[in-house]
């Protein structure tokens, strides 16, 4: 039996955290990590307590509006805002963090991740937004496209 690597080990906790995800129409789940330790996960879904898309419809889908555009017609947070919630709810620094998450963030949550201290982005599947990728290579954050974990 072979042990995973560090980056597969997060990365398939992203994994599984992208399985709560009440989203329609993608499931994406993120873990932020600092010395080998987990500080916190997020995937995306509607705020604590409101009722989720899966139950109630979606805007988006019933709009046709394309992936990566107007975020906000979504009553869902991504993964990546979550996740720094989460962090922040708990009082947990993330500072210096390393985020792995099932899909490379969008422009909105790179700007709150490089707000946030976060060193490096680890994703596997692209996302329709080019100006996350120049805004991340902006700010020196380092960024890895990892090879596709089974979810």
């Amino acid at each position: 039996m072979s042990r995973p690597s560090w980056d597969e080990y997060f990365m398939d906790i992203a994994c599984l955290v992208s399985k709560r995800s009440t989203c329609r129409r993608r499931q994406v789940g993120a873990v932020l990590v600092r010395d080998k330790r987990v500080l916190a996960t997020g995937y995306n879904g509607a705020p604590t307590g409101l009722p989720h898309c899966l139950d109630i419809g979606c805007l988006r889908e019933e709009l046709r509006v394309p992936s990566g555009e107007r975020h906000e017609l979504c009553r869902g947070l991504h993964a990546e805002q979550n996740v720094i919630i989460q962090a922040a709810y708990h009082g947990v620094s993330i500072n210096g963090a390393t985020l792995y998450c099932t899909n490379l963030p969008c422009s909105i949550c790179c700007k709150m991740l490089i707000n946030a201290g976060i060193r490096e982005i680890k994703y596997q599947e692209g996302y329709a937004d080019t100006m996350a990728k120049d805004m991340i290579k902006a700010a020196g954050i380092a960024l890895t496209k990892t090879r596709e974990v089974k979810k």
